[in-house]
């Protein structure tokens, strides 16, 4: 993986031209702010791709531009370069395009709390352009596949933070969003909503809608992304699948355990093989075919366990801040 200034992660085509299965195309979106010497460039030709069924995890530390880079996105904010299409159009231009995107925000203030989850519903299907009649259909439907229907009626503030985010997934998805930005959707969840939370995530994402995770917790984000793009001083540091990413940062080191201990025999065995062995544990760091003679060498011996050093994308980012400093 190589750092780079200038991301060209979409081709330099006119708007005009951009494939509409293409559910998000950003191209070199570029904010400042302030004025005179105080003026300052927050977001650097950010160009990001959303297919349909795919989830990204927008990462960055505070300040890195992930918020102005995800308004300018969701046409709240206008960028001074580059543009933005939602399912081909335009969300700067033409507000309709913004029927193709759902936002679920940390601490659901996509909700009114003293509206019931059938009222939050209704309200913001029609807010969002659906007559009444289909907000409620909707609305019922989506009350029983995230199982909600037994609080129906009961006003948002009385319900648990689990089914709290549960319904402002379903309150981003009354208008059948082909682009969901979901901030933070697992934070201050126990364990079992959490893990009901991430289901819906993939549920979602396998129905063709294209998902941008921005969140500190970066188990979720490994967990849930198919790509991982990192925002660092305002600019793409890097973006690539989830898988590739990590396998770059990861080692090449073997652990096996092994019943009992290893006799003198096959230690030397293993010794030349470039093996070290301690007792019953044996560190290898020869290459994955290499690693079958090893195995050969520990025959008859009963294998417990075989481990690979494996980086996590907490690593993989701690390490990529680390980096110095790009210009």
């Amino acid at each position: 993986m190589q750092l780079a200034q200038g991301p060209t992660l979409t081709p330099p085509i006119p708007p005009s031209s951009v494939d509409p299965d293409w559910v998000l195309v950003a191209h070199e979106l570029t904010k400042f702010y302030g004025r005179g010497s105080q003026r300052f460039e927050a977001v650097r030709q950010v160009s990001l791709n959303l297919q349909q069924g795919s989830v990204l995890a927008f990462l960055g530390p505070n300040g890195a531009g992930k918020t102005t880079t995800i308004k300018m996105v969701a046409g709240l904010v206008r960028p001074d370069r580059g543009w933005v299409r939602i399912v081909g159009e335009d969300p700067h231009r033409h507000a309709a395009a913004l029927r193709h995107v759902g936002a679920v925000l940390e601490g659901n203030r996509n909700l009114y709390w003293r509206l019931t989850p059938e009222e939050n519903l209704e309200y913001f299907g029609v807010l969002r352009g659906l007559s009444r009649r289909l907000a409620r259909q909707r609305g019922a439907v989506l009350l029983q596949r995230f199982e909600l229907e037994t609080k129906a009626k009961i006003p948002v503030q009385k319900l648990s933070r689990g089914m709290q985010q549960k319904l402002a997934i379903a309150v981003a998805l009354i208008h059948s969003p082909q682009l969901l930005l979901l901030d933070e959707p697992t934070l201050g969840l126990d364990v079992e909503a959490s893990q009901t939370v991430k289901a819906l995530v993939r549920e979602i994402a396998a129905e063709g809608r294209a998902v941008i995770l921005t969140t500190h917790q970066l188990d979720v984000a490994e967990e849930l992304s198919d790509r991982v793009a990192i925002i660092r001083q305002g600019h793409i540091i890097t973006e690539e699948p989830t898988a590739d990413l990590i396998r770059q940062f990861s080692g090449s080191t073997y652990h096996l355990a092994v019943e009992g201990v290893v006799p003198v025999q096959q230690q030397q065995a293993i010794a030349k093989l470039g093996g070290t062995v301690t007792g019953s544990d044996i560190t290898f760091a020869g290459s994955a075919t290499a690693l079958y003679d090893l195995l050969a060498a520990l025959r008859p011996l009963p294998i417990l366990s075989v481990q690979r050093d494996r980086a996590d994308l907490t690593q993989v980012f701690l390490k990529l801040m680390q980096s110095p400093e790009i210009k």
